[in-house]
């Protein structure tokens, strides 16, 4: 069984050079702005706002950055496409995003598919990025999701439930405490913790199927062949200790990390 590396490299100022540099694209989501947004902006390729996560990044990054001028931020943080059903963002900020000056840039696409009812705004995102970005680089991609926890609860678990739907591909639901991703059962998983930024609580959290035995290791309570489900054992609340955590497992997992309020 093949191995797949994890890392939140993300969250430091500048990505280590220790190995095959990432592709980060980067989907803004209608919740409050993470700490951290401009940092992962920096970061990513490409960035998309869903729908009225184009109000926040409007709203809300000027004051990430309060020691400067607001305007400027706002020109300067303008996203590659607003994609959803458009029944959220605002009128005034469609139209700003899309007017940008052309001595700058190309304005902002607007893609509208408020005819499709049927896909969440971020199902909706990552299939953009999957299917209509030529130019991304997807050999070693990873999707990061602002604002993807917290709010309606039927919400988070849309947000979960697109990293089953897209499970081949690397995608983090990342909010102001914790992110969230998948652990495929098709590898064995090497977990590279960041202890400046992240940890030290973190998850190992069944959903859909029980685990019938999960074995880690670099964890303060291991599982060792253990059985996970809803109704019994859940590992939360444990602890790393170590720089990397190993995951084997016979059903997906969703594993969770504390983010430090550095």
């Amino acid at each position: 069984m093949d191995l797949m590396r994890h890392s939140s490299a993300f969250l430091l100022p500048s990505i280590p050079d220790d190995g095959p540099p990432p592709t980060y694209a980067l989907v803004v989501l209608n919740q409050r702005l993470p700490r951290f947004t401009p940092l992962v902006w920096k970061h990513a390729q490409l960035r998309l706002c869903a729908d009225g996560g184009a109000n926040r990044l409007y709203d809300e990054m000027p004051g990430l950055l309060a020691d400067e001028d607001g305007n400027d931020v706002r020109n300067r943080y303008k996203p590659d496409a607003v994609k959803g059903d458009m029944d959220s963002v605002r009128t005034e900020v469609l139209e700003f995003y899309s007017n940008l000056d052309p001595a700058l840039r190309e304005g902002t696409k607007i893609v509208d598919e408020s005819h499709d009812q049927d896909t969440t705004d971020l199902h909706k995102c990552i299939a953009f990025i999957r299917d209509f970005t030529p130019d991304l680089d997807k050999s070693n991609l990873c999707i990061l999701v602002a604002g993807a926890l917290g709010g309606r609860f039927d919400h988070e678990v849309g947000n979960i439930n697109v990293l089953y739907r897209f499970s081949t591909m690397r995608i983090i639901l990342l909010s102001d405490d914790c992110l969230i991703h998948l652990l495929p059962r098709t590898h064995h998983h090497e977990i590279h913790i960041q202890s400046s930024v992240e940890g030290p609580h973190c998850g190992l959290v069944p959903i859909g199927t029980p685990s019938g035995s999960t074995t880690t290791t670099g964890l303060q309570w291991d599982l060792n062949d253990t059985e996970m489900k809803f109704g019994g054992l859940v590992s939360t609340s444990n602890i790393v200790k170590g720089d990397k955590i190993t995951v084997q497992s016979d059903s997906d997992l969703l594993w969770t990390i504390s983010i430090k309020k550095v």
